[in-house]
């Protein structure tokens, strides 16, 4: 007896979907602010991948939801910038790069959430460790910073860390089949 009988295998197009919107978000989050052009993209189109593959509708959802947290942070990343950014002489608290967590979010959820392709919590991992030398890197050469400054170094290293954690996790725990 076929066990696997009623589930259909997703589709060539679904598969190659969810395989270039992962490397889209990948290959973004080698300069995270400036890759948010192709992240977004990226997550679209996985988003769109498990929805032509008739995939379990939680899997879906939690897609969609990775999207709309990424869209809603890149908006907000494109809004204070419009404005003059944050912190320094802007205007605009530090604080305000709060509402850019939703896209930290979306992306992490897209990266090493149920459902992920095997190869892509490898890679995330890779690009964990990237955040580490990016807030290394922060810290070494900001000389005279004003108290509070680093808050951005340790945001991403933070990021970092967990991303690493969660890809890891993932890795150890099993990711799904294509």
């Amino acid at each position: 007896m076929n066990v696997d009988a009623g589930i259909s295998k997703p589709s060539f197009g679904s598969r190659l979907s969810i395989t270039l919107g992962s490397l889209a978000m990948l290959v973004g989050a080698i300069d995270p602010m400036e890759g948010s052009v192709i992240i977004l993209p990226g997550s679209a189109l996985v988003a769109l991948g498990y929805w032509l593959g008739h995939r379990e509708r939680r899997l879906t959802l939690y897609r969609a939801w990775g999207f709309i947290l990424i869209a809603f942070g890149v908006a907000a990343l494109f809004g204070l910038s419009q404005l003059g950014g944050i912190g320094g002489h802007s205007g605009y608290s530090i604080w305000w790069g709060i509402l850019f967590l939703p896209y930290l979010i979306g992306w992490s959820m897209g990266v090493w959430g149920p459902g992920t392709p095997r190869w892509l919590p490898g890679l995330g991992s890779v690009v964990g460790l990237w955040y580490l030398v990016l807030a290394s890197m922060v810290l070494k050469h900001g000389i005279a910073r004003p108290a509070g400054s680093n808050l951005p170094a340790f945001i991403i290293g933070a990021f970092g860390v967990l991303t690493m954690a969660g890809c890891l996790w993932r890795l150890n725990r099993g990711v799904a089949k294509p």
